[in-house]
């Protein structure tokens, strides 16, 4: 009866077991045992499915991992390359114009040979800085996708979402990205900077500030313009390259031409040597000809080329030394009228010493032939009439 006390509880607790409950018949996939394991044989086998499934999938992971680590490390060390390059080539840019000539990247660089060198070395700057800006954009966003395909992330949901926004995107700011197409093409075409006069069409100054996607000016006024760079359809640059200062000179018709274009020369080669005038004149004063001719002068046109906005500073200078050499050499600049030929018009104008406005106007009383004046006669006594003073 010992015994059998002694086996009844073994017997219960065997019996008190909870039984696994059986799978639906419409389930899919097979349900997954949660419960806590109680005994030994239990614990096993958990672990011995758990060392199966990783068994199965470890290699699965190894590789994986491998593949992302390979991805991250090939896209940051493609994207030092593509820096590196770039950064080599805004280089090359930007040297001087004696080695654009041996270069062939010199044909980049819009005007070569006119451009300073710290105005190549701000543009060159400033490509740089967009085309790195899109390398690293560009290659990382392609590593970035490609990671998140190698984690088993279903790109296509993804990709449809980001064209369909990029869609959207490009519709609703088309402005926006006319603009920054338009800025980039005008920084690597070089078309102005800080600095330049430029003249947009709908606004003329000094430029400010050049950006991707405004261009900030400042008018003569001291207003400042905020221009966006889509709407720019023509642009005069006044500050690149040289400037022509023309000067329009007028000598009396009798004058010598020869003689006076002697001395035109020999004044304008007389101030291009002089400061500051030696630095501002690019290029030898040329006489262009005769501009116009009437009765009394003759026109001649000069032009000097000179440094970029510095015309109009070196056209007040040239016409003030050439009035100085006209005057020391005796030339006029307009032929006097003889008092014959006024005469012949019938325009006399006599001087007078005293001021037109202090001029009384002519008395009728002036002129004996006059009505007025005879009137004022006195009147003749009549014929037979005596003095009654007399006897």
């Amino acid at each position: 009866m010992f015994s059998s006390g002694a086996t009844g509880p073994s017997d219960a607790s065997s019996t008190l077991t909870t039984p696994t409950p059986a799978p639906s018949p419409t389930a899919q996939l097979p349900e997954l045992d949660l419960r806590i394991p109680t005994s030994a044989q239990e614990v096993s086998e958990t672990t011995r499915q758990a060392a199966s499934w990783f068994d199965t999938h470890w290699q699965g992971w190894l590789a994986s991992g491998l593949r992302i680590v390979f991805i991250i490390v090939l896209s940051l060390v493609l994207r030092a390359v593509v820096r590196k390059l770039i950064t080599q080539l805004i280089g090359r840019m930007a040297r001087t114009s004696e080695h654009q000539e041996e270069s062939r990247l010199g044909g980049l660089l819009a005007n070569t040979g006119v451009v300073n060198t710290e105005r190549r070395q701000q543009r060159s700057e400033a490509i740089g800085s967009v085309l790195r800006s899109v390398a690293s954009f560009t290659i990382l966003g392609t590593a970035a996708l490609m990671v998140l395909s190698a984690l088993g992330v279903n790109l296509a949901p993804l990709l449809a979402s980001a064209g369909v926004a990029g869609v959207a995107i490009g519709f609703g700011a088309r402005n926006l990205v006319t603009d920054f197409l338009s800025g980039v093409f005008m920084i690597m075409e070089d078309q102005y900077g800080v600095g330049d006069e430029i003249d947009t069409g709908v606004a003329t100054g000094t430029v400010l500030e050049v950006g991707l996607r405004v261009t900030k000016l400042r008018g003569a006024n001291g207003e400042i313009w905020y221009i966006r760079n889509g709407e720019v359809k023509r642009i005069a640059n006044m500050s690149q390259g040289w400037a022509t200062a023309s000067v329009d000179v007028q000598v009396g018709y009798k004058e010598d031409l020869l003689r006076v274009e002697d001395l035109i020369l020999a004044t304008a080669e007389e101030m291009a040597k002089e400061a500051p005038y030696d630095e501002l004149v690019w290029a030898p004063v040329s006489i262009l000809g005769v501009e116009s001719v009437a009765s009394d002068s003759v026109v001649l046109r000069i032009e000097a080329r000179t440094a970029p906005g510095k015309a109009a500073a070196v056209s007040r200078a040239l016409r003030q030394r050439l009035k100085a050499a006209f005057d020391r050499a005796g030339i006029k600049v307009k032929e006097e009228v003889p008092a014959a030929a006024a005469g012949a018009t019938g325009v006399v104008i006599a001087p007078s010493p005293v001021p037109a406005a202090e001029q009384a106007a002519p008395s009728a009383l002036a002129d004996p032939a006059s009505p007025r004046y005879r009137a004022t006669e006195p009147i003749p006594a009549a014929k037979g009439a005596e003095d009654p003073a007399k006897p």
